[in-house]
């Protein structure tokens, strides 16, 4: 055991000095939601559970090569990640990708996968879909089965490498909602590989998530937030995958090892907000808060007064990986109602990594 200690705090950089065992059997928390978003940027789905992406081995379609010999190829690829989360990016003319940072309509752009597609070991079939609409837009279905074409220049924030376009239909839905442009593809994930920053999470991957794998906010720092607001705020506009209740509010700030249904996350870093959060993700307007609220009592000036180089961040969640993502194997499910319990955490704020 000591030695295992041992190895995952070389790994996250805890220390012996700032880095609390917790011995409770009692779980600190629970799962009250699980949400995924498919599109990097566009809304999101709750679910009652989802896989560790994909539970084991996942058959992948590389698609065909512009250019290049046609037909499928398929390549046994793991994943890290909730399954289909943030497994699809709306680029612009030059593959660059777009977010509700530039474009913040695509918020208004609702996703909906087959029911089935949250089951564990399911695949995808000839006939499987996933549907798109947006205000004043046709639905649009993308099929989760079909041959993609491999198209290299695809950049999203430090990445770039090649992806799946999903085809011309899909490419000019979204330049007539966006009104520029626009191509829906898939990340490809029978060639591409997208590192976790090493210093964080040394050998964990994301597909287009910003940073990690996973996100965790608790109900009560949602809560405390919204009683220093005028007008409370949604979760939506925090865009977590997992939302815990029952623990203090900023608790998930201290949590360095969880454990949920025998798998061990990690909490590697705390979640520095950009502007989406002032975005209202039902009209897609943006506004001041709750960025001007959090700068008073959730920035680096407050939190990590000594630390110079991020007093100018405000910061609220977690940013999670599993240790389980790294292998195969059956079971790697979360639910709504499982216990969270907390193994590791740090004294204060001041002592998390961010």
């Amino acid at each position: 055991m000591e030695k295992a200690s041992s190895l995952i705090a070389s790994l996250f950089g805890s220390s012996s000095s700032t880095t609390t065992t917790t011995t409770t059997q009692a779980p600190s928390s629970t799962i009250s939601s699980i949400f995924i978003y498919p599109i990097k940027s566009c809304r999101g789905i709750s679910v009652p559970q989802a896989p560790i992406a994909p539970t084991g081995l996942c058959l992948f379609c590389g698609g065909k090569k512009v250019g290049g010999p046609t037909g499928h190829y398929f390549v046994l690829k793991y994943q890290q990640g909730l399954r289909w989360d943030r497994q699809w990016l709306v680029v612009n003319s030059k593959g660059r990708a777009y977010t509700q940072r530039v474009e913040p309509k695509l918020a208004l752009v609702q996703l909906e996968l087959p029911n089935e597609a949250f089951e564990e070991g399911w695949e995808p079939k000839e006939d499987s879909y996933f549907v798109i609409r947006a205000p004043g837009m046709d639905v649009l279905k993308v099929s989760l089965g079909r041959t993609c074409e491999v198209v290299d220049g695809i950049s999203c924030w430090e990445w770039s490498g090649s992806a799946l376009d999903e085809g011309p239909e899909a490419s000019e839905w979204f330049s007539r909602y966006i009104g520029k442009p626009s191509r829906l593809v898939r990340f490809n994930a029978a060639s591409e590989t997208r590192a976790v920053d090493p210093a964080y999470g040394r050998g964990y991957k994301t597909m287009f998530s910003d940073e990690y794998p996973f996100m965790m906010l608790s109900q009560g720092s949602l809560d405390a937030l919204n009683e220093q607001l005028q007008e409370p705020l949604p979760i939506n506009r925090f865009r977590p995958n997992i939302l815990v209740d029952g623990c203090k509010p900023f608790s998930e700030d201290l949590w360095t090892e969880l454990i949920i249904n025998k798998m061990t996350f990690h909490g590697v870093k705390l979640c520095s907000r950009c502007k989406v959060p002032t975005i209202n993700q039902d009209n897609g307007i943006a506004g001041s808060e709750p960025t001007e609220t959090l700068m008073k009592f959730r920035s680096g000036k407050v939190l990590r007064p000594n630390n110079g180089k991020l007093q100018g961040k405000v910061y609220f969640g977690q940013n999670l990986v599993c240790k389980e993502s790294l292998t195969g194997g059956k079971g790697k499910v979360i639910r709504v109602g499982d216990p969270v319990f907390v193994v590791k955490q740090v004294p204060s704020p001041a002592d998390a990594a961010a």
